[in-house]
């Protein structure tokens, strides 16, 4: 018998009573008893070499089949997010980054010269004393702030601090290295927030004739929904001079009361506004805070002297009434009352001997202005100072709900009641509000 002939073999009939099972059970079943029926004449022929071979052969055969059959199912369905915090960062900084601006400010300033003089004379001793004169004047750079364009054509956002100096002339620098000379529009009495305007630029068309090239612009987000820990980006022209920098971080707090200054002879108090610990340095001053989503939720302002991470922004909200007004009005205003207060707390009480602890006390300012302006909406209603305005239209007055935040509420003209407190005695007084520009 040659060796590749293989014997004879009788294979009794067996009849195997199977469980009740699925089809694809029953298929599983079946190459299990087909791999052992097959092993076990491999075996007899050629050893336990040859069957464990067998083995092998027909497990590949049958897991190419499964291979085969799992290709022409259905992928199963897994969770892809559809975007990651990285991804919302770079999209939200490609979208906005065109509307974001320099602002430059720059001034006609002197030109000195140096010169020697001496004070004795021709004929006196040989001394000579530097001295300096003025040689004309040359425009220089003075400062510098950030903004974003929030109308096609042309109306730009920043911050009231930037756009201070009346004398100066102002250029906005886009992104795209393009300059334009900017005018001031109007700058808000009470918020650091100042509007520009730029004029849009015309382009040479293919028929030999001009058309005007639209600005890109920014999308206003809603910042009175905003929360503790919330992402958010800043983008501005960090120290002046690096353009369109992107530092991102978190919402640290809201509701924040701070008083800013810029120089000597700048300074307010800011109510209800946002702390972020995104960097915000020097020049990035009137450039957008964003959320995740792309939108402005606040204009960057100001940062902490002395510490880290600690910055500040307006909530936007504040700012569309001032945008609404420039296209509406061409200005501007706010509702004025016309008395100069101090809020009362716990400390106030006790230090002026009150016998309430909120409301606002009606006093003179720290160097000597009046507590009622003249002519005013308080004057013309009487009220005198010492009085204590309890509440504004029912509202009443307190650390967390101020006067100026209650009064922001109103327009020029509207008709306002005013809880007092008179030696003691509450009255009622009406006031017709007044109105308040730059």
């Amino acid at each position: 018998m040659s060796l590749y002939e293989l014997p004879k073999i009788n294979i009794p009939k067996i009849k195997i009573s199977m469980p009740k099972m699925s089809e694809s059970g029953k298929e599983a079943f079946g190459r299990v008893v087909l791999i052992i029926l097959i092993s076990a004449v491999f075996g007899f022929s050629a050893g336990a070499g040859g069957g464990i071979l067998a083995y092998f052969q027909i497990e590949k055969y049958l897991g190419s089949l499964n291979s085969t059959d799992s290709a022409n199912q259905e992928p199963a369905q897994v969770y892809i997010p559809e975007t990651s915090q990285e991804n919302a960062v770079i999209a939200a900084v490609k979208n906005v980054s065109p509307a974001v601006v320099s602002v430059i400010v720059s001034k006609d300033m002197p030109i000195f010269e140096q010169y020697y003089y001496n004070p004795f004379g021709d004929l006196g001793p040989q001394f000579q004393i530097p001295q300096y004169r003025q040689n004309g004047t040359e425009k220089k750079e003075i400062g510098g702030g950030t903004g974003f364009i929030i109308s096609k054509d042309g109306l730009v956002l920043t911050n009231k601090h930037v756009a201070l100096d009346k004398e100066a002339e102002y250029t906005i620098l886009t992104n795209d290295g393009k300059r334009y000379p900017a005018k001031i529009l109007a700058l808000d009495p009470v918020q650091d927030l100042a509007v520009l305007k730029i004029d849009k630029e015309k382009v040479l068309d293919g028929d030999g004739g001009f058309t005007l090239d639209y600005f890109p612009i920014v999308q206003f987000g809603d910042s009175d929904n905003l929360q503790n820990g919330q992402t958010v980006i800043a983008i501005g022209n960090a120290l002046g001079e690096f353009r369109n920098t992107v530092s991102v971080g978190v919402i640290s707090g809201l509701g924040r009361t701070i008083t800013a200054s810029a120089g000597q002879n700048f300074s307010e108090i800011l109510e209800d506004i946002i702390q972020t610990d995104a960097a915000i340095n020097q020049g990035n001053s009137g450039g957008p805070l964003l959320n995740l989503k792309g939108e402005v939720i606040g204009i960057n302002t100001a940062m902490a002297s002395g510490a880290q991470s600690i910055s500040f922004a307006i909530p936007i909200n504040k700012a569309k009434k001032d945008v609404e007004q420039i296209k509406n009005l061409g200005k501007i205003v706010y509702p004025f009352l016309g008395v100069r207060y101090v809020l009362i707390n716990d400390n106030i009480k006790k230090e002026k001997n009150l016998s309430v602890d909120y409301g606002v006390l009606i006093a003179n300012g720290s160097a000597g202005e009046p507590a009622i302006t003249a002519g005013s909406a308080a004057d013309k209603a009487g009220i005198k100072e010492g009085d204590i305005i309890l509440e504004f239209s029912g509202e009443r007055i307190a650390i967390d709900n101020s006067l100026a935040k209650i009064i922001i509420k109103y327009n020029p003209g509207d008709r306002v009641s005013l809880k007092i407190l008179r030696s003691g005695k509450e009255l009622s007084v009406d006031a017709t509000l007044g109105e308040r520009t730059e």
